[in-house]
């Protein structure tokens, strides 16, 4: 039993230092790494909604730090997403309730994943022909990304800021860092409503969720900082390679080999997480020998 929660502490903190990093709360990487554990979808959207209740608080307080929020715009994003939440609740339930949460859910984080993976490796950026957006429409499109991101949150168990992240990036015009400190503090709006939402009608044991938590924490301000020492392009390199490696993961479960998902997905993240780390020393150790 102690070395299952040292795991799930481990698996916290692997998922948190991601989380601080891209600004994606960390529940679209967990909630696919409980399914592959064949977890029921609804116990795993539960606890992923309050692993990212801690991850994002703590990316946010660091980021917070780092002068990479916009509160008006995170704001506007989490109240927008709240309401979404509460539409998306439902529709979960009528899903789990006929059957179709264990291929709708998958389907759904493949395509989604998919997208967002092509937007950020391979989709030109527009050449800016020097004309400011519409105030009116600047609020409209952050409303709108708000409420994208809380629907989807509630119905798969993640922060939204998988989402939230390049919908910024690519409708709003933020720089990464930006969009990743402000989508935090908006996710904590939306995760905190979905959370309380699933647990009053689904309630689950919290000792998982305080594990992962615990390794979480300390994962997610670790990563903050480390966006100090990356360009922006590396970051939405990174950020994308992650989407296809979780969407390939989650399309090996629903075909049958779970295990091979699973594989795929942890050697990725501990690569991913090395290769973090090891830039992160390096360049620290450039700029003090200078």
């Amino acid at each position: 039993m102690i070395l299952i929660f040292f795991l799930f502490a481990a698996i916290g903190l692997m998922i948190g230092i991601l989380s601080g990093f891209f600004g994606v709360g960390g529940g679209f990487i967990l909630t696919p790494v409980l399914l592959l554990m064949n977890t029921e979808p609804i116990t795993a959207i539960t606890i992923s909604l309050l692993y990212t209740i801690g991850t994002s608080f703590s990316g946010m307080i660091a980021h917070l730090k780092l002068k990479n929020l916009r509160w008006k715009e995170a704001v506007i994003m989490g109240l927008s997403g709240v309401a979404a939440t509460q539409a998306a609740n439902p529709f979960v339930y009528y899903l789990n309730n006929n059957g179709y949460d264990k291929t709708v859910i998958p389907v759904t984080y493949i395509l989604l994943l998919s997208y967002f993976a092509w937007s950020l490796l391979f989709r030109k950026k527009k050449k800016s022909i020097g004309i400011k957006p519409i105030k009116k429409w600047a609020i409209f499109l952050l409303v709108l990304t708000g409420a994208i991101g809380g629907f989807i949150s509630t119905m798969l168990g993640v922060g939204g800021g998988f989402i939230i992240v390049p919908l910024l990036i690519s409708l709003s015009d933020f720089n990464p860092k930006d969009a990743i400190g402000t989508s935090l503090l908006s996710v904590l709006f939306i995760v905190s409503s979905g959370f309380i939402t699933y647990f009053i009608k689904s309630p689950i044991d919290l000792s998982t969720g305080a594990f992962l938590i615990a390794g979480g924490l300390a994962g997610a301000q670790a990563g903050a900082y480390m966006t100090a020492k990356y360009e922006h392009a590396e970051m939405k390199l990174l950020l994308g390679m992650l989407y296809c490696f979780t969407a390939m993961s989650v399309g090996m479960k629903l075909i049958g080999f779970e295990v091979l998902g699973m594989i795929i997905l942890f050697l990725f993240l501990g690569l991913l997480n090395m290769k973090m780390a090891a830039s992160f020393i390096t360049r620290r150790n450039k700029i003090r020998s200078y």
